[in-house]
């Protein structure tokens, strides 16, 4: 019989499984994006609406609403996610590139997203 595993083995194990997964956001005109639960998680809004417990729509169905959250902008916080992801090591960096037309809106949803 084996040794049961180790209290942090078991976290580890328990947030990768929470980690993993794709999770659908919608954007205020319907449009759907779907990325990887790791990347989400740059958000902590998104971070807190995924894994609360509390049976929240968004847990237990893997998506998210954004009525006020364009679908332009959205994509835009996607591919942050996505950047973000790449450059947290530190090791190598490069700039994330915005549009200064959306630089306004792109600034209130990163402020809701807690990005």
């Amino acid at each position: 019989m084996a040794a049961p595993a180790p209290a942090q083995h078991r976290e580890a194990e328990e947030e990768a499984e929470e980690m993993a997964g794709v999770v659908k956001l919608i954007s205020a005109e319907g449009f759907e994006f779907f990325v990887d639960k790791k990347a989400a998680m740059v958000s902590n809004t998104l971070r807190n609406m995924l894994t609360s417990p509390g049976g929240f729509a968004e847990t237990r169905e893997g998506e998210v609403r954004f009525p006020e959250i364009s679908t332009a902008i959205l994509e835009k916080i996607c591919q942050y996610f996505y950047w973000s992801l790449h450059y947290s090591s530190g090791k190598e960096t490069a700039e994330f590139p915005i549009e200064p037309e959306i630089t306004l809106e792109l600034m209130m949803a990163a402020n809701y997203l807690d990005t």
